[in-house]
């Protein structure tokens, strides 16, 4: 373990992130809001940090080793969490203490969107800002971009690429070089921010909020400028706009780079997995609008299914957004919507849950086990898209599956422990390690009610959504920390 070239690796990635707190500076003098002084405060606070990190060991020279990566990405995104949390602290104008700074922080960095704050109209435009600012982020990951410039430092890349970005297929590469790869996924990814800020403020937002929402989409992260999020306005045209831009986000980003540049929309037709994730959502939105439609909650059928495709959509991603009270609705729709939240966007997306790669893995093995018993001496082999899946990678998706559930399982019983009733504890689970950031039950309105022990289990377990999990587990293995 290199822990001097870690100590260096984790303050360079620091003074990145201090400069972030620039852009609410400016909007702050722009609106002339008076909240320039926290953001300040913290750049100055974490700039000194990372330095202090870094200046012992400048010249420090290695190679950066897998375990390494595991635990400077651990590492990193627990103290961005304290780091984050430092303006909202620090600011008269959000009334929070230290857990509840902390929760956003994390909750906006994870890309959740689980908030514990009322009259959010009210916030500052600096500190509204500030929280879109940290999902969109945390949206690509903040080593990723940081990762981009490393390799001009004398610093290897790769490691931290293959533990940050989500998904089990870690060691494919876009270009053959890892800046260069980190740069195109953060290309795309502005392309398409852009594109959902114009297309939100052509459909009726202004552009301040029209950036923050496209933010919060394109990051498939849930917060909002206004308490009553996207039903603030109940306009057709933003909750498509909103709909198509987070279905976009729950994609894999190496695939839209690929698309981009082959200049052929028929690259997604060919991937298993997109047709496998719209498949899915499709039926979700089929279920959900006939549901709408059967309990009477939204006519004529327009509307039901504009709003069953946004809900389904924020769902099924993990963003949280919302179109209306969806927590309300009567039946099985609130439970189908939390639990398809579970399964989560595509793999190298910015959606949360378990992928839908591992669910599509999953799904056809337990096919080709049924066929296994019709046929006990056949051979079957598993395909997805052209290749033949081997059982290494089962076993690994298998693994993951079986940790994720139990970890849950376990979470929800913890949370119980704490006064929720069981429905709020599956809730408040699957909006934290889903990275969902709304729930039902007790949880419908928000989060600020529930207690401290249960938000602190809350913020660990969006880490652990947002790492996937054996990227912060594998740090309390003994195997790991031997020479």
């Amino acid at each position: 373990m290199h822990f001097a070239l870690i100590s260096k690796v984790l303050g360079l990635l620091l003074v990145v992130f201090s400069f972030t707190m620039m852009p609410p500076v400016a909007v702050a003098f722009f609106y002339g809001d008076g909240t320039e002084g926290p953001f300040l405060t913290s750049f100055c606070i974490s700039l000194l940090l990372g330095l202090t990190l870094w200046l012992p060991f400048f010249r420090h020279r290695a190679e950066l080793q897998t375990r390494d990566g595991f635990l400077v990405v651990t590492l990193f995104w627990s103290v961005l969490g304290l780091i984050g949390a430092l303006p909202l602290l620090i600011s008269d104008a959000v009334p929070v203490g230290f857990t509840d700074a902390v929760f956003e922080s994390v909750s906006g960095l994870t890309t959740t969107g689980a908030t514990i704050l009322s009259g959010i109209d009210d916030l500052p435009p600096s500190v509204l800002f500030y929280r879109q600012q940290l999902q969109w982020l945390g949206g690509m990951g903040v080593i990723v971009l940081a990762v981009a410039i490393l390799p001009m430092l004398g610093i290897g890349g790769m490691q931290l690429y293959k533990a940050e970005i989500p998904g089990p297929m870690k060691e494919a590469k876009l270009t053959p070089r890892i800046a260069e790869t980190a740069k195109a996924l953060w290309y795309v990814y502005l392309a398409i921010t852009v594109a959902c800020a114009l297309a939100f403020w052509a459909a009726g937002m202004t552009l301040f909020d029209a950036i923050c929402h496209s933010f919060s989409t394109v990051s498939t992260g849930g917060f909002s400028t206004h308490d009553a999020s996207m039903a603030y306005w109940d306009n057709a045209a933003i909750d498509w706009v909103a709909t198509v831009f987070i279905l976009i986000g729950g994609v894999n980003f190496a695939l839209h780079f690929a698309a981009w540049r082959s200049r052929s929309l028929l690259t997604f037709v060919r991937d298993p997995e997109f047709r496998f994730f719209m498949g899915l959502m499709l039926l979700y939105i089929l279920l959900v609008g006939l549901g709408l439609m059967v309990f009477h909650i939204h006519d004529p059928v327009d509307q039901a299914f504009r709003h069953a495709a946004f809900q389904v959509a924020s769902f099924g991603t993990g963003t949280g957004l919302t179109s209306t009270n969806a927590a309300a609705w009567p039946g099985y729709i609130p439970y189908l919507l939390v639990l398809i939240s579970f399964i989560g966007g595509c793999a190298g997306s910015t959606g949360g849950g378990m992928k839908a790669v591992r669910a599509a893995l999953v799904a056809r093995h337990s096919l080709r086990e049924l066929r296994r018993l019709i046929y006990p001496n056949g051979v079957f082999a598993l395909r997805f898209g052209k290749h033949v899946v081997n059982d290494r990678v089962l076993q690994a998706v298998w693994g993951f599956v079986g940790v994720y559930i139990t970890i849950s399982v376990i979470f929800t019983l913890l949370f119980t422990v704490t006064g929720m009733d069981l429905t709020t504890a599956v809730s408040a689970v699957a909006a934290s390690i889903n990275n969902l950031g709304v729930g039902i039950g007790q949880v419908g309105a928000g989060f600020a009610n529930i207690t401290p022990e249960a938000k602190w289990m809350m913020t660990l377990l969006m880490l652990l959504g947002r790492l996937e999990i054996f990227t912060f587990l594998v740090l309390f293995t003994p195997l790991f920390w031997k020479q």
